[in-house]
């Protein structure tokens, strides 16, 4: 029993009816999602899956770069189905929660000269950069 959104890459991720009810949960949201909220549509749906399963499998799923993970205004990890098959950074606008996936080749150059200056080796970074998207930008 297999799902490409279940598993996608690399690790070794046992295939529950869990992992897939909240594997296809997500692929039929297009915005980001906290545990909470996924976990409410889960039940609605009738699916049975406790809210610590819920969020034993995002982080799972975070891991394994199925899913990208964002941190909301009050701190709160909010998830989304990954876009894009590789590393990536995110525009997020403050006022409507709207985000960009984008690259970022600058980035990479730099988190990798910056750790190798300093001895570091197989550096990982996450980059989300914060502001207003046209749309309320032209609201302001």
């Amino acid at each position: 029993m297999s799902s490409p959104d279940a598993e996608r890459r690399g690790s070794e991720q046992r295939v529950t009816k869990q992992r897939l009810a909240v594997a296809a949960a997500l692929r039929e949201l297009d915005d980001f999602v906290s545990a909470q909220d996924l976990h409410r549509g889960l039940r609605d749906r009738g699916d049975k899956v406790s809210l610590a399963t819920v969020y034993r499998i995002l982080q799972s799923m975070a891991d394994d770069e199925l899913v990208d993970v964002l941190r909301g205004a009050e701190g709160e990890a909010v998830y989304r189905r990954c876009r894009a098959d590789h590393h990536h950074h995110h525009l997020v606008c403050r006022g409507c929660g709207k985000t960009v996936e984008i690259e970022a080749p600058a980035v990479e150059s730099w988190a990798a000269r910056v750790s190798a200056e300093h001895g570091y080796t197989n550096p990982t970074h996450t980059v989300e950069i914060y502001g207003l998207c046209p749309a309320c930008s032209a609201q302001s």
